[in-house]
């Protein structure tokens, strides 16, 4: 999602584009760049506060700023990856203009769901793969009453930090787009299948705008 100098991710693609987009004289860009990690929030651009800031950005260095946040993101080895993130990921992009809010962007990096008997993981990366699963199920069922149709649904965006989170990014005036990472190796054929029905539902999202 962040990528490098050479070949930036998406995150760091879509917020240039932001950059080259608007006038900084005359809007504010503010970031926050947090982790869900066993159901706990951290800040990953000052971890040692006590409480979530905005960081401030007037100079387009987020690629820096998000390097800097992806070093401490939660990251371990598994029999199933080398570099497995143990954690979601939230880029939180505030866009100010005459101090009220004017826009705002979420980019999410989910964890992958885990299977224990293919990652064989034990101890601290199993309890790791479980909350990462239970959040992903939380969000799919968000997902599900979102795309119901059904206008009297009730959401539960309670079930998990991550849906909370995740709840202006949903609801409301947002409009949500979910890109799926598989492979086409026979072995994950069943992970990779979870996966594509799972964004899938997500195009089917419907939301009540509300005008500005």
């Amino acid at each position: 999602m962040i990528g490098t100098k050479e070949q930036p991710g998406l995150m760091s693609l879509l917020t240039r584009s932001l950059y080259d987009k608007i006038d900084l004289d005359e809007y504010t860009v503010q970031l926050s760049y947090l982790e869900v990690y066993n159901e706990v929030i951290r800040d990953l651009l000052n971890p040692s506060a006590g409480i979530l800031e905005l960081m401030e950005d007037d100079k387009g260095n987020i690629m820096q700023i998000l390097q800097e946040g992806n070093l401490r993101r939660t990251q371990e080895a598994t029999e199933a990856n080398k570099t497995s993130s143990r954690s979601h990921a939230l880029l939180q992009v505030n866009l100010m203009k005459n101090n009220r809010q004017h826009g705002k962007l979420f980019l999410i990096d989910l964890a992958g769901s885990e299977r224990a008997s293919n990652t064989n993981n034990t101890g601290q990366r199993l309890k790791e793969g479980a909350a990462i699963n239970r959040s992903l199920l939380a969000l799919g069922n968000v997902i599900n009453s979102l795309s119901s149709g059904n206008k009297t649904r009730y959401v539960n965006y309670r079930d998990s930090k991550l849906t909370r989170l995740l709840k202006d990014s949903l609801g409301g005036n947002a409009r949500t787009c979910m890109i799926a990472h598989v492979t086409a190796a026979s072995g994950h054929y069943e992970e990779t299948y979870n996966t594509l029905v799972y964004a899938s539902r997500a195009k089917n999202i419907t939301t009540k705008t509300i005008p500005c």
